[in-house]
């Protein structure tokens, strides 16, 4: 395999230009598109400056040689020990920002250099370190087998210099791997640093589709984990089928929570779904709601379609009102308590968003 074509890796080697610059647009995971690149001012921060190296790897390093880095640069940064390859992937402004969200402090930070542009030289020595991880994760996972280490070698990420790699591992217990860094300094001839990661971490670092047909939120934006529980699923009426809410890393997906906040705001003034109203036919239960539109449908049978009566939320609130007084409800004779048109029954999407900007603000 070319190193040109290792895409999935996170670094977009195709398209090297003769001055050795990556094209900006094939970065695949965690890019941050920068909106000042064309405004040209003489205040931009020229002095740290955003590096990703693979996959979802980024840090921030000081220009001291005050090099003129444009996105997409591959350069050689100060690491401990040796050197290591990265690419540019943000400069000015942006980077300052990017500092502020992470709560990184400029003036009690220090931050580790930026050597020069990449040459020729260091580009060879880097290609053949990023042929050597693949293999080196296999033998490696073959040794922890060997060890009984309950443990699983996700990923490895070698140092530009190649004396240094990074082996990304999952464990659900502590796991003393003494003995199998021992081993593994000796057999490959290099430093070697654990670091333990999750599974939703591992998922953006390895990438994929998921099964809206698009990248893995995960390995293309996300830059937090947000916690998900089955209550965002329960509050959205989806099915509680584990195959469909688990994501590729077997945890729930990360997307629940995107619509959830809407879904929160409409049930504010929705009956509660084990509601029972008291007809004089006998009891009708909640069996299906649609929230947006604000209809629910009643039946005779609990948990049973068959026969079921749509409702409107706020006529449920009026039979509601109704049987508390002790009355029962004669649905034949009411006129007005299906809906003709369903269309009365969609929510004011205008006043929703206005709620929910609100409730983010």
């Amino acid at each position: 395999m070319k190193p040109e074509d290792i895409f999935a890796r996170g670094c977009p080697f195709k398209n090297l230009n003769e001055n050795y610059r990556a094209n900006p647009d094939m970065y695949s995971k965690l890019n941050v598109f920068d909106w000042l690149e064309k405004i040209h001012e003489h205040n931009f921060n020229k002095d740290i400056v955003e590096i990703r190296f693979k996959n979802t790897r980024k840090a921030y390093y000081l220009n001291v040689n005050n090099l003129k880095l444009k996105k997409g640069d591959i350069v050689a940064v100060e690491a401990s020990p040796g050197h290591d390859i990265g690419i540019v992937s943000l400069t000015g402004d942006l980077v300052l920002m990017q500092l502020k969200k992470y709560e990184i402090d400029i003036k009690t930070t220090e931050f580790k250099k930026i050597y020069r542009i990449a040459k020729p030289v260091d580009l060879e020595k880097w290609f053949s370190a990023i042929e050597l991880e693949y293999p080196t994760m296999i033998k490696t996972r073959k040794i922890a087998e060997d060890l009984k280490l309950d443990m699983k070698i996700g990923d490895v990420e070698y140092q530009g210099d190649k004396t240094k790699a990074i082996f990304y591992y999952i464990a659900d217990d502590r796991v003393d791997f003494r003995e199998l860094i021992k081993i593994l300094a000796e057999e490959f001839k290099i430093r070697v640093e654990m670091k333990q990661i999750g599974a939703r971490q591992e998922a953006g670092r390895i990438g994929g589709i998921g099964p809206c047909g698009r990248e893995l939120c995960c390995s293309s934006w996300m830059t937090n984990f947000i916690s998900v529980t089955t209550n965002a699923a329960r509050y959205q009426d989806i099915s509680l089928n584990p195959q469909k809410l688990a994501g590729q890393c077997s945890k729930l997906k990360c997307c629940l929570n995107y619509e959830l906040p809407c879904y929160l705001d409409a049930l504010e003034d929705f009956p509660d779904l084990s509601v029972t109203l008291e007809t004089v036919k006998g009891p009708i239960y909640s069996v299906k709601r649609d929230i947006y539109r604000r209809i629910m449908w009643f039946s005779f049978e609990p948990d049973s379609l068959e026969n079921s009566v749509p409702l409107s939320v706020e006529k449920i609130k009026e039979y509601i009102e109704i049987n508390k007084n002790g009355n029962k409800i004669n649905l034949d004779e009411t006129s007005n308590n299906l809906p003709n048109n369903t269309n009365d029954y969609k929510i004011d999407d205008k006043n929703l968003n206005n709620k929910i900007f609100k409730q983010k603000k």
